[in-house]
């Protein structure tokens, strides 16, 4: 009697990852933007302590250029109204609402990759 058990397979695509940039051309708590073909820009955003974090670059408030923004902490503030954005999940702190398109991002030997597919596609 076959009691393998069968492996489980994924549903999601695998994902394309493209190398974008250097891990150091993203200044420590600052910002780099990456042009997509389609779409608005993308902010990558690199806290004090060395995250990568990738956010479409305009705030949900009123579309301010987020990449212009003060980073702090895993935070970014709009340079336009101050709104403070969670550079994990785009989310707006309270009492505002509102959330930034947060987008994959992966560093492996200090190359900053981002999912090929969320680059290509429009907003």
């Amino acid at each position: 009697m076959d009691t393998a058990v069968p492996l489980a397979t994924d549903p999601r695509p695998a994902v394309d990852w493209l190398d974008v940039c250097a891990v150091d051309d993203v200044p420590l708590q600052g910002a780099r933007v990456i042009r997509r073909p389609r779409g608005a820009d993308v902010a990558l955003f690199r806290s004090a302590a060395g995250g990568v974090f990738a956010l479409l670059d305009r705030c949900p408030h009123k579309g301010g250029p987020l990449s212009q923004g003060i980073v702090y902490g895993e935070r970014v503030a709009c340079p336009l109204h101050n709104w403070s954005i969670g550079l994990v999940d785009g989310q707006a702190a309270a009492p505002d609402v509102g959330c930034a398109r947060p987008f994959a991002v992966r560093v492996a030997d200090g190359r900053v990759w981002m999912d090929a597919a969320e680059l290509r596609a429009a907003d």
